[in-house]
């Protein structure tokens, strides 16, 4: 009897070692996670959600999922998480800077984007391309401008929809500039794309990723390129401020949110999940395969980033009278 108390005991004390103590469970995921991103799969912000998945999962210690919900010019997937339980177990990975711009497009929006959702961290930059049809009589940015400024209205910059980042882009131009361009809708980058290499419009602001192999194959000619640094892969490109180009910023920024009210122990958590993934060798040079560079900022950089642009964008917006689809 003496052995089987003493056996009983023994087990009862490992047990008892094995529960994790209240402050470890305050920092515990208790079941799967899930990442929304509000857009259809292939896109960039899916891409992304699909390298870090299994790597937060890896550090988190519990199934990571990601779910696509598109629609409603990524609205309808950031409800989705807005509105999710306050328990840090439902993320948003999105282009932050077109969530930057919903609040002053859509009058009617169901949430406040910096009331109920909170940075997690910043993930990546991908700059946009200035590119023109062959056609255009202007092999540099200064050529382009003169042209657009003889020729106003001449021009017609397609962009991917009515409100997205690179709508908003040539219009912060042209004010700056003083030009005059017709801005062109399409579904999509791929067919704003492939509008400017036929000819039908003759200049798109764009991602590198989508923009440059038409460069490369002479289907387009690239004049310049956004953010602070010139691409590896085209050093011939001079930067916006290079160039003398407004909206030097403009491109994509991706970054991982979450409900606001989650527990601040899961959020840092996922802070130091975060940047301990994009400090990883494979994940950045994947990133740079996408055409961006890392952007580990952390909630406070983050938190700061995105109200300066839901404000400036918005002069933006009321400025210019855009109308958000």
């Amino acid at each position: 009897m003496l052995r089987s108390f003493c056996l009983l005991a023994m087990a009862a004390l490992a047990g008892a070692t094995l529960q994790p103590s209240p402050a470890e469970a305050q920092q515990s995921f208790s079941r799967a996670v899930r990442i929304v991103v509000p857009y259809a799969p292939g896109g960039t912000s899916d891409i992304l959600a699909r390298l870090i998945a299994p790597k937060l999962q890896e550090e988190i210690g519990q199934a990571v999922v990601v779910e696509n919900k598109p629609g409603g010019s990524g609205n309808i997937g950031a409800d989705a998480v807005a509105k999710a339980a306050k328990d840090g177990h439902s993320l948003l990975l999105l282009d932050v800077g077109t969530l930057a711009l919903a609040p002053s497009l859509f009058p009617d929006l169901t949430f406040d984007p910096q009331k109920d959702l909170a940075p997690v961290g910043m993930v990546m930059f991908a700059p946009y391309v200035l590119a023109v049809n062959p056609s255009v009589p202007a092999k540099t940015t200064g050529e382009l401008v003169s042209y657009a400024k003889a020729n106003p209205g001449k021009l017609a910059v397609a962009n991917s929809g009515i409100g997205g980042m690179n709508h908003v882009t040539p219009v912060r131009i042209a004010k700056g500039l003083g030009i005059e361009w017709k801005n062109v809708p399409y579904r999509g980058g791929a067919a704003a794309s492939r509008a400017v290499v036929s000819g039908e419009s003759q200049v798109i602001f764009n991602g590198v990723t989508a923009t440059m192999p038409f460069v490369k194959n002479k289907q387009l000619v690239g004049l310049a390129v956004s953010g602070p640094a010139r691409l590896k892969a085209a050093p011939d490109l001079p930067t916006f401020a290079e160039a003398k180009l407004p909206a030097g910023d403009a491109g994509t920024w991706q970054g991982l949110m979450v409900t606001a009210g989650s527990p601040p122990e899961l959020v840092a958590r996922l802070d130091t999940a975060l940047r301990k993934i994009l400090a990883m060798p494979d994940i950045a040079t994947k990133i740079e395969d996408l055409g961006g560079t890392v952007k580990a900022d952390g909630p406070a950089a983050f938190r700061t980033w995105f109200a300066e642009n839901v404000k400036m964008l918005g002069e933006v917006v009321r400025e210019n009278g855009i109308k958000g689809e």
